[in-house]
């Protein structure tokens, strides 16, 4: 996901028995979490599991939920969907940028559009004018 790895959250630094002091769990518990899919740390030259901080809070989110009764089929679900709602706000956020850049553009189209409307110009050129206007063009163009 794009904001886990701005931030370099998705590194992959702490080998299985640190990831498990991390979270209070037994190094067993996260290899079955990793065959269940619910985990995917990475790997060193060496085959060895080295957990990112991501992973070592997603491991965290699982052992609260499960604290609370929830079994890891519903524990899949609820980490899908919470990462679905993350791509969301994602993608929601990248499109009021390209609002406000669209809206900035129509703006200062409707600006020159007024000032162009407003002034008498022998070419059909509005860029011409607007050269004039500003006072980057000579009369004899």
């Amino acid at each position: 996901m794009a904001r886990n790895n701005a931030d370099g959250r998705n590194k992959p630094l702490y080998m299985i028995s640190v990831a498990a002091e991390l979270t209070g769990m037994h190094p067993q518990t996260l290899r079955v979490y990793e065959q269940k899919g619910l985990v995917n740390p990475g790997r060193s030259r060496g085959n060895t599991r080295l957990y990112s901080q991501a992973d070592i809070d997603r491991l965290n989110l699982i052992s609260k939920l499960t604290d609370e009764g929830i079994n890891l089929a519903g524990v899949v679900r609820i980490i899908d969907m919470r990462e679905r709602e993350l791509e969301l706000q994602d993608e929601v956020e990248q499109l009021r940028e390209k609002v406000r850049k669209m809206e900035d553009e129509l703006r200062e189209y409707r600006v020159q559009e007024r000032i162009t409307s407003l002034t008498r110009y022998e070419s059909a050129n509005p860029e011409q004018v607007m050269r004039k206007l500003l006072g980057g063009g000579t009369s004899g163009e």
